[in-house]
């Protein structure tokens, strides 16, 4: 009897760890993730009507390239003050502000664009909206991790990607189908204005949580105290490193418009398939990922993954069949997100509470930032050399980055079961 207890007792702790609803089941975290969910779905929207509205505008490369540098340069240069900000200051209040500039910013476009505002004014709507995501970034990583135990870090991780690339793709479709039924982004934007707000609304009822807040004088060293850690960490610098290369060289989602428009002849509602193909992928192996047992090998997944996220962006970049392109692009979402949850989980596992908004703000940069300073390459080789020779280039780099950092760091090959870590901590 007891050895059946045992078994049964065994099984039900078994099942508690492989729980794909783990995070899930936390009333702030459901809270949080929605709100993100509608910020992430309106942000995808605007994305979307941004670049159709600038190329229609200036049938140039070098501008869509251009919205991803204006939204990046306030991200790399408060980079230390805003993580130091999350740390010090109430994140929730932080995120708060933070997403209202956000609603600002996309009521500005809606106007812009309404009056056919310069091109000019369109990128200081931009940059402003890189300086909300600067502050908004870290204070909101950081808040999440605050919302769940240490246990549920990994299945957060999944989710929070999963919810992420939910977003991305309701967004871009949604975007799409706006710009054609609406007959143009001015609408676009202003639903990118509502999905904000209802984000603010649902943060607001995230009850208040404690946070250890650094007590560090404010100092260059204080400062520069994430980045310190991420360099110590040399795991988390490699995945890092290793994610950060691959979505610089191989994106090629900023030059979308060219190849809808150009090279595979498809309108506005097309682009929006498109934009949100990565995402499909990315949705479909983040549930998979919920639900299967933890990875065993996390670093040969890791660098096998990038590859084949690689190989994906070059075949896209000589595809001249629609539905090769989209099947691509599918690929490719999923391919990266699993190097997001292993990367997600090992920072986070492995970082205490009282330096979660400076990793977070050296990861943005190191992330986030590489996303719109790969849209700017991708952007600028396109008006150089074509965007043919811009995309495949990048996923001929992405795999040249993979075998370099196998060599320069070889422990994440040997790197197992990300379990491991939360033991250890």
């Amino acid at each position: 009897m007891s050895s059946s207890k045992q078994k049964l007792n065994g099984s039900n702790t078994k099942s508690a760890k492989h729980d794909p609803f783990a995070a899930l089941r936390f009333r702030d975290y459901r809270l949080f993730t929605i709100g993100r969910v509608l910020l992430f779905i309106g942000s995808q929207m605007q994305t979307v009507a941004i670049g159709w509205e600038l190329y229609d505008r200036t049938n140039s490369a070098l501008a869509l390239g251009g919205v991803g540098l204006a939204q990046v340069l306030p991200m790399i240069v408060l980079t230390l003050i805003s993580g130091d900000i999350a740390d010090r200051r109430d994140r929730k209040l932080t995120m708060l502000l933070s997403v209202l500039l956000l609603v600002l910013c996309s009521l500005g476009l809606a106007v812009l664009s309404w009056t056919q505002g310069t091109v000019v004014l369109i990128y200081a709507c931009l940059v402003f909206t890189g300086i909300a995501r600067a502050f908004l970034k870290p204070a909101s990583d950081a808040l999440m991790w605050q919302l769940i135990p240490v246990t549920a870090f990994t299945n957060a991780a999944t989710w929070n990607s999963s919810s992420f690339q939910l977003a991305s793709v309701i967004g871009p479709a949604l975007g799409g189908f706006g710009i054609a039924f609406l007959g143009g982004a001015t609408g676009v934007y202003v639903l990118a204005a509502i999905a904000g707000l209802l984000c603010f609304i649902l943060t607001v009822a995230i009850s208040k949580q404690e946070t250890i807040r650094s007590t560090e004088p404010i100092s260059l060293k204080a400062l520069s105290a994430g980045a310190k850690f991420v360099w110590e960490n040399q795991l988390i610098l490699a995945a890092i490193t290793l994610d950060m290369f691959a979505v610089l060289l191989g994106g090629a989602i900023a030059l979308l418009p060219i190849f809808a428009k150009d090279i595979l002849q498809v309108g506005p509602l097309e682009l929006g398939y498109l934009q949100a193909a990565p995402s499909i992928g990315a949705l479909f192996m983040a549930v998979l990922l919920a639900y299967l047992p933890p990875l065993r090998q996390a670093g040969p997944a890791l660098l096998w993954s990038v590859v084949g996220f690689g190989v994906v962006t070059i075949i896209f970049g000589l595809s001249r069949w629609f539905w090769l392109s989209l099947l691509m692009l599918v690929l490719s979402g999923a391919l990266d997100t699993i190097s997001v949850v292993i990367r997600h989980t090992l920072v986070q596992i492995r970082t205490p509470d009282n330096l979660r908004g400076r990793v977070a703000a050296i990861n943005s940069v190191f992330i986030s930032a590489s996303n719109e300073l790969g849209g700017f390459e991708s952007g600028l080789t396109a008006a150089l050399f074509g965007p043919i020779i811009s995309v495949v280039s990048g996923g001929i780099g992405t795999i040249a980055v993979v075998i370099a950092v196998a060599a320069i760091w070889p422990g994440i090959a040997k790197l197992g079961a990300l379990q491991e870590f939360e033991k250890t901590e």
